[in-house]
């Protein structure tokens, strides 16, 4: 089931006891902020306890749901690309363009990960007035109540990237050239598709040479192009392990490796251990912070 959303932004403000919709995705982002209540998060078959406090960003094709345990108050704010790019208020004048597309590869690489986003305690503690100011304005409709409200989604929304920004690769700092960026990026939207992230069809899709590209990634984020990819994919691969019940041979599925062996054998070469050892290993220590 997919969702669609009609306008550069929504809030939605909800009281629920079961989740109405099973699994489905959007076509947009999604902020969730648990005001309070408990249950279970399902993102792209992982899992993760939620409790008060908690704040999830559902990207564009992520399938996900709620599990329900406690009845829950959820905080929706619904965005899409276009209030990314066509909000003049979001970053300062200066390097916009260039700043905007930087938040963007920053909101969409939080995709494939379980859990709260907010791993800076002083910016968990920032959220909440921000959330219930949200509200209020969004109930009373007071004077300015909409420059106000947009105000606000907009500091949540730099609050967020800021928190995402700090967990992304080292590679991906402040003078990373935008093409990098796009580069980057493209190679996240398709890391499911081995195909369409070889070299030769990434300088096909960039038009500009296969040497060229293995040059210019290498110079702009210190690591080959063929690193990124193998160790984008070892990401995805232990998050599954840590946080799902998916089997082996499905994850081998998902994430287009030829059988159970083979993912097996690239999971060692680079651990140093098989998946189930990783599983056993890691997954005891796994908390819900």
């Amino acid at each position: 089931m997919r969702e669609n959303l009609h306008q550069p932004f929504e809030i939605i403000y909800k009281e629920l006891d079961e989740c109405p919709m099973g699994q489905h995705q959007h076509n947009f982002f999604e902020l969730v902020y648990i005001i309070s209540g408990s249950g279970t998060q399902v993102i792209n078959q992982n899992k993760f306890q939620y409790h008060q406090g908690h704040m999830f960003l559902i990207t564009p094709e992520d399938t996900h749901s709620f599990d329900i345990e406690t009845t829950t108050r959820f905080f929706f704010i619904r965005f899409n690309d276009l209030y990314i790019k066509s909000n003049s208020s979001l970053v300062s004048a200066s390097r916009r363009s260039e700043l905007l597309q930087r938040l963007e590869f920053i909101l969409q690489n939080a995709n494939h990960q379980p859990g709260c986003i907010l791993k800076n305690q002083t910016d968990k503690s920032i959220i909440k007035p921000l959330v219930e100011a949200i509200i209020r304005e969004y109930v009373n409709r007071d004077l300015y109540n909409q420059e106000l409200i947009n105000q606000y989604v907009n500091t949540m929304i730099i609050l967020v990237a800021r928190n995402i920004a700090k967990y992304l690769p080292e590679q991906i700092s402040e003078g990373t050239e935008v093409k990098a960026l796009e580069i980057l990026q493209y190679i996240q939207q398709n890391i499911y598709y081995p195909e369409k992230i070889k070299a030769g069809y990434i300088s096909q899709h960039f038009g500009i040479s296969e040497s060229y590209l293995g040059r210019y990634f290498k110079k702009q984020t210190n690591e080959t192009m063929q690193e990124y990819i193998i160790n984008s994919r070892l990401k995805l691969v232990e998050t599954r392990l840590l946080h799902s019940d998916m089997r082996i041979n499905e994850i081998a599925s998902e994430l287009s490796f030829t059988d159970e062996s083979h993912l097996n054998r690239f999971f060692k070469k680079s651990k140093g251990m098989t998946l189930g050892e990783f599983r056993r290993k890691h997954r005891q220590s796994v908390t819900n912070s």
